[in-house]
């Protein structure tokens, strides 16, 4: 029985997708199989094969062949051709990318054509362009010729969100290999299609055997085998506080792996009185909490106002909000899709309901949408106070909490009041108090005037328990690779 299966997007495009495991270049059987749905309507759009134990130890060992079989020096040029050919590849096939992402995430097509198939492309562009550029340095030193060199860590693994299923498998890929390492790929069980499609390209590039393998499996089977495997020397996993803590436990007790984790956020957007152009700040905060249905970790889920601007802000906000096109995907003018499933669904429900008890105001939303599929209304929560757990705990939906604030210390001491550190934002007109602002601010990425804006060459990653290390840029590259120090004496014949 084939592992191809033809999928009919709403907008009638067909598309081709090998619901395999990927391993050693080849799509095999899992052990068992797992049912993907379409969170816009509740229904099985296809089955995929599902890794256990024996199946991530075979994509370990094919890694492992690979990187001792010539991956691990293999030229840069090689490299970075091939890591070009897999951009252009996706670049062809960016309609079939974009549906099924779609398909599998519920956001709308047009964020998966703009957004997640250009991060692709851009990603393995970028970090081809590291390839040949891997230096290291000569150290001067008495009688000794010293100097470093930067080597890859060897079989790596990557367990990736369904959030943002095409751009986070890139972010792992494209630093890992560029560096001469292997790696294995871990999918969401929840949206494997897309990763899977571009499975199919890095045969088509060229890549030799076992250097890229992506694989589908539940987190606790087949993320806690690849978090264990003795073969595996290095982890990066994108998603929830509590397994990055379980994927840290299963490294210090087999191999000390070294780990990278981006674990998620409650991130604070701040905006001051002195802003000229208050429609341009609610454009941009509807943005930060709104996009891809709130289901983004740097979501700007906290928003604090200057007290005298605080009404006219949430009037405008609340107009914005409300005028929010909720629906099918597939629709041109369709900014927030459905949640991801049942499960989030109801998480999010849950928050609502706790933050009406707790005595915040809902102004605004906080219902479902129809009768199939995962949609909940834009939400706005107004009267906040700072303990309440709509305030303190990531909810990872279209749920934000709105307060106000009198001076710039106070709401720096709320803004830093948080166990996460993964993002913020800060909204003036005033560059002095932007950068005073943007430097107190305890987060890895600060936006002025802006939200969201997250490209390849600027580092990603969080303060405190939102996570350890940095994607994107030249800082991800020494997530990818270790020094060696290396002292020849020149100074006395042997």
């Amino acid at each position: 029985m084939s592992l191809v299966t033809e999928i009919t997007a709403p907008d009638g495009y067909k598309v081709s997708v090998n619901t395999g495991l990927f391993i050693n270049n080849e799509f095999v059987r899992g052990a068992n199989t797992i049912d993907t749905i379409n969170p816009a309507t509740g229904k099985v759009l296809a089955s995929v094969q599902a890794a256990e134990a024996e199946q991530v130890n075979l994509a370990v060992e094919a890694a492992h062949k690979a990187f001792y079989g010539g991956w691990k020096t293999s030229s840069p040029r090689e490299r970075a051709r091939l890591m070009h050919k897999l951009a252009d590849l996706v670049e062809r096939d960016a309609e079939d990318l974009a549906h099924l992402e779609t398909l599998d995430n519920g956001k709308p097509l047009s964020a998966s054509r703009s957004f997640d198939k250009a991060t692709v492309g851009n990603q393995l562009r970028y970090f081809a362009g590291f390839c040949d550029k891997l230096h290291g340095k000569v150290i001067e030193t008495e009688g000794k010729l010293s100097y470093t060199v930067h080597e890859p860590i060897g079989v790596c693994a990557g367990i990736i969100p369904w959030n943002g299923p095409m751009a986070m498998l890139a972010w792992k890929i494209a630093p890992a290999i560029a560096t001469s390492n292997t790696i294995i790929i871990k999918t969401s069980e929840l949206t494997p299609l897309s990763a899977l499609k571009i499975a199919e390209l890095v045969k088509e590039a060229g890549f030799p055997p076992g250097v890229i393998n992506i694989i589908t499996g539940y987190g606790p089977i087949a993320g806690e085998a690849l978090s264990r495997h003795m073969k595996v020397h290095k982890i990066a996993f994108t998603g929830s506080l509590a397994t990055g803590r379980a994927i840290m436990k299963a490294s210090a007790e087999t191999n000390l792996k070294k780990v990278t984790l981006e674990l998620g956020g409650k991130s604070p957007n701040i905006i001051f009185d002195d802003v000229e152009n208050l429609d341009e700040v609610a454009f941009w905060a509807h943005i930060g909490i709104y996009s891809n249905a709130g289901q983004v970790c740097c979501a700007g889920s906290r928003i604090y106002v200057q007290e005298g601007i605080y009404d006219k802000f949430v009037e405008k906000f609340k107009a914005l909000a409300a005028a929010t096109k909720v629906g099918d995907p597939f629709k041109e003018d369709t900014f927030q899709g459905p949640q991801i499933s049942q499960g989030q669904y109801d998480r999010i429900m849950n928050y609502i309901d706790i933050g009406k008890k707790e005595g915040a105001t809902c102004s605004l939303g906080g219902n479902r949408i129809g009768d199939a599929g995962y949609f909940i209304e834009p939400t706005i929560f107004t009267d906040v106070k700072e303990r309440m757990r709509i305030m303190k705990e990531e909810i990872f939906g279209p749920v934000v909490a709105i307060t106000k604030f009198k001076d710039m210390d106070e709401v720096l001491a709320y803004a830093n009041d948080t166990t996460y550190g993964l993002a913020a934002a800060v909204f003036t007109s005033n560059i002095t108090r932007a950068i005073t602002v943007s430097n107190a601010l305890e987060a890895g990425s600060v936006w002025v005037n802006c939200y969201n804006v997250i490209t390849e060459n600027s580092p990603f990653g969080g303060y405190k328990q939102s996570g350890i290390g940095r994607e994107n840029s030249e800082y991800a590259l020494a997530n990818y690779t270790q020094v060696k120090a290396i002292k020849i004496n020149i100074g006395n014949p042997i």
